[in-house]
């Protein structure tokens, strides 16, 4: 597959998500992945991951003439390891680490994983084309916009900063089952899941990004790589993080200066489907393509070391998470590394 810009790979994106939501309900209601049949990969979660998860299944699919189908549905990084940590799923898609909660779930379940990083991306806070004022914002002020004391107060521009126009705010922003939502909410206002709730949610970042572009007072965040298929239709805002204003891009996200919002995005295999010949290809074809496919989406890809790493935990395979089932707020690509060359 060769993507022209992203644009076209949205746009198959987009159509796509429809057939995977789907296929992705058809496999909730079997009793275990188990019954699809042993040439079909079920995979589900994040919609930020989605992107390159499709792109490599794609691809993988057309390597295997056809013998091998991969679904690939889009129900946020917490509805996907729901469905993981219950057996539906053989490999789930996240934007953030599993969280403890998650880890018991699974551990009651008898679902043991393997957590492979596949990638970064710089979370993007974006407006409207036409908004000529937020010319960056700060932390303080994302937490000023975004935290639950927020709601039904912070309703208009001039309530951000003086000189912003007195204009009424509207928000869009992933919903709750999102991992974005997890990690900006713990990065933005110190703890996960914490916000304001009057604002227009979704776990498809295809509406997020619709909703921004039809008005010129919206604000939204969400994954690099929607940004990137859409700057015609939204503009993202630099952030401070307190050493001045720094633009999402792949090079801030290298060098570490694109902070608290840049991250790791992971796949978790299920250590029982990881055994079948098809799920241990896949994985295999998407740990030794990654950078190239992360490069595709407009993800930031990670160091060849890293992908080596992956690689061999999940060869060997090493179980369970390196971060303790918490966030990962502003760790950089080299922290990444070091943490999962220690393990």
């Amino acid at each position: 597959m060769v993507v022209k810009g992203m644009k076209l790979g949205l746009n198959r994106f987009t159509l796509a998500v429809s057939l995977t939501l789907t296929a992705a309900t058809f496999a909730a209601s079997m009793p275990s992945v188990k019954s699809q049949g042993t040439n079909t990969i079920a995979i589900d979660g994040s919609s930020t991951v989605y992107p390159i998860t499709e792109a490599v299944a794609e691809d993988f699919q057309k390597q295997k003439g056809g013998a091998v189908k991969v679904t690939v549905g889009v129900s946020g990084t917490g509805g996907g390891f729901k469905k993981f940590c219950s057996g539906q799923t053989d490999i789930s898609n996240a934007s953030r680490p599993i969280l403890a909660k998650e880890m018991e779930a699974c551990k009651k379940a008898g679902v043991q994983y393997i957590e492979l990083p596949v990638a970064y991306d710089a979370l993007t806070v974006v407006v409207n084309p036409a908004n000529n004022w937020a010319k960056s914002l700060s932390v303080a002020e994302l937490k000023k916009i975004w935290e639950p004391a927020a709601q039904g107060k912070i309703k208009n521009w001039n309530q951000v900063r003086q000189g912003f126009p007195n204009a009424p705010l509207t928000l869009y922003g992933p919903g709750p089952d999102s991992g974005t939502f997890d990690y900006f909410t713990e990065a933005v206002n110190g703890k996960s899941k914490a916000s304001r709730t009057d604002y227009t949610p979704s776990e498809d970042d295809n509406v997020l990004v619709q909703g921004v572009s039809r008005d010129k007072n919206a604000l939204g965040y969400f994954g690099y790589a929607y940004y990137a298929a859409n700057q015609n239709k939204v503009k993202a805002v630099p952030i401070d993080g307190g050493k001045g204003p720094v633009s999402p891009s792949k090079e801030t996200v290298e060098n570490g200066t694109y902070q608290p919002l840049s991250r790791p995005i992971f796949i978790y295999v299920s250590a029982k489907a990881a055994q079948r010949p098809e799920v241990k290809e896949f994985v295999e074809f998407y740990l030794n393509n990654g950078a190239k496919y992360a490069q595709e989406v407009n993800y930031v890809p990670l160091p060849a070391q890293a992908y080596k790493i992956a690689l061999g935990h999940f060869q060997k395979p090493k179980l369970g998470t390196v971060f303790g089932g918490k966030e990962a707020v502003g760790l950089q690509v080299n922290e990444l590394l070091q943490r999962e060359a220690q393990q």
